[in-house]
């Protein structure tokens, strides 16, 4: 992506994506089996890097970067879909982070 991609930049990009296709945005749900299948993606990875499940020797390894970037893309479809603006969202979520769990962890040392 491009360097300094806002989330609200993000949004627009995979709309302007989806927006070129006739069958445009999926229903809900739909996009929600799809970011389902695409965490599951990730996990499987993941256990295969990190856990107890060892790869078979003819399933080549996936980019974690990848299937980050996979949820991600759904994520943003599913709040174009919604009308829902991510980066304002985010920016709450922040700061109910902030106000519920600043005391919770020791800080690191400057």
């Amino acid at each position: 992506m491009d360097e300094g991609l806002t989330l609200r930049e993000a949004q627009r990009k995979v709309d302007d994506w989806i927006s070129q296709f006739d069958e445009g945005y999926w229903p809900p749900l739909s996009n929600l089996a799809r970011l389902i299948e695409e965490v599951g993606e990730l996990a499987r990875e993941m256990n295969h890097l990190f856990g107890n499940k060892p790869k078979r020797a003819d399933e080549p390894t996936q980019d974690l970067a990848i299937e980050l970037a996979d949820i991600l893309f759904v994520l943003l479809a599913i709040a174009n879909e919604q009308e829902i603006d991510l980066e304002e969202a985010l920016s709450r979520v922040l700061e109910k982070y902030r106000l519920r769990d600043s005391g919770r962890w020791t800080k690191s040392a400057p």
